[in-house]
């Protein structure tokens, strides 16, 4: 490579990265989706976890280690809804799963940081309130929903009861302490379309907002 062009690139601006975040179906998927239309980079922390937790990746075997064979299925893929059951009931399980998988979570985003090549990049992490701090994002956007909007929502999507889906509200942040940690609030109690304008609204602000120009994350 040119010494000219390695000095172009060392120079780059990293990209403004945005943390999306908010309580059980606050809207997280359908505002990611709207970024993502604008053609903004989404990386989704959901998806990565379930790279990490395939058949023979450490994490896995550290989660059987620590809950037992049972929470596999008969094909040996780890039974998610099974082993979220049983920490949303029990604080120190809950805590003892975070600390298995957050650290490669956020590890494998900050890598993916160095392939983005856009004005800014959001990082849609459900947990990122009560999972931080995270040093490499910039600013905290929260997709904020009514409480009983979220029980009515998750009990029609996951098909589950009011308790299950309460007992999920009490395990997360409370609305106050994700809300106190956004930089920037969305109101998603209303229409698709409202969702939609809000975050077009953002887009604008986002764009216009400098990189960060911090050394390699």
């Amino acid at each position: 490579m040119p010494a000219s062009t390695a000095l172009v690139e060392e120079l780059m601006p990293c990209p403004l990265v945005v943390g999306l975040t908010g309580g059980i179906a606050s809207g997280k998927s359908a505002a990611a989706e709207v970024f993502n239309k604008l053609g903004v980079p989404v990386i989704d922390a959901d998806l990565l976890t379930r790279e990490l937790v395939e058949p023979g990746r450490p994490d896995l075997e550290s989660i059987v280690d620590r809950f037992g064979a049972d929470v596999l299925d008969a094909d040996g893929q780890l039974d998610r809804r099974s082993l979220r059951n049983r920490v949303f009931s029990d604080p120190s399980a809950r805590r003892d799963l975070e600390e298995i998988l957050h650290p490669g979570v956020k590890r494998t985003m900050r890598d993916a940081l160095e392939d983005i090549k856009a004005s800014y990049v959001v990082l849609m992490v459900p947990l990122l309130v009560e999972t931080g701090p995270w040093d490499f994002v910039d600013r905290v956007l929260v997709i904020d929903t009514e409480p009983s909007r979220q029980i009515e929502r998750t009990m029609e999507r996951d098909a589950c009861d009011e308790e299950s889906v309460r007992l999920v509200l009490a395990a997360q942040a409370s609305r106050e302490t994700r809300l106190a940690a956004a930089d920037d609030v969305i109101d998603n109690n209303g229409t698709i379309q409202d969702l939609r304008v809000q975050i077009e609204n953002l887009h604008h602000i986002y764009m216009q907002t400098p990189p960060t120009n911090l050394p390699a994350r």
